[in-house]
């Protein structure tokens, strides 16, 4: 039996097996097209996590390394496209508690009210999703940084 019927089956050692032989390829793909050692074994992570949940449905057209590095290929996507909406929300975010003193009334009283709303709806959210959400948006930490300080998966 070949590895990917093996883990198509659920057999750990056949994906200890392709992990052992394929992350530093996976890894080294993904850092080249990242730059940060640290995102790109999130991807690599990311990679082979999602290759175990969904083995049962894999199907694999070429050799499994091509089917690796297209999924380094899409996850840097993903990756880009989020950090680039995540930015964005991140300056939103900064001018809507930044210095209200340039702004004309109307807009102060408008930003004042979604002060307001916002601080309310965050309320609304459990303990601990106030305290990761004033981590990540008011104290900027990553999920990784957010993680290791509560002792959460990066996934939490």
């Amino acid at each position: 039996m070949n590895l990917i019927s093996s883990l198509r089956n659920g057999d750990q050692a056949a994906m200890e097996i392709i992990y052992n032989t394929h992350w530093e390829q996976v890894l080294d793909a993904a850092y080249k097209r990242v730059g940060d050692n640290q995102i790109a074994q999130d991807i690599t992570q990311d990679i082979f996590i999602s290759l175990w949940e969904k083995r049962a449905t894999l199907e694999i057209k070429e050799s499994l390394a091509a089917y690796l590095l297209g999924s380094v290929k899409y996850r840097v996507i993903n990756y880009f496209k989020a950090n680039i909406t995540k930015e964005k929300y991140k300056e939103d975010f900064r001018c809507l508690i930044g210095n209200t003193s340039s702004l004309n009334a109307s807009h102060r009283i408008t930003v004042k009210e979604l002060h307001r709303e916002l601080d309310e709806a965050i309320a609304t959210l459990p303990e601990k999703m106030q305290t990761i959400f004033s981590m990540s948006r008011k104290q900027e930490k990553s999920n990784i940084e957010i993680s290791a300080e509560l002792n959460l998966s990066v996934q939490t």
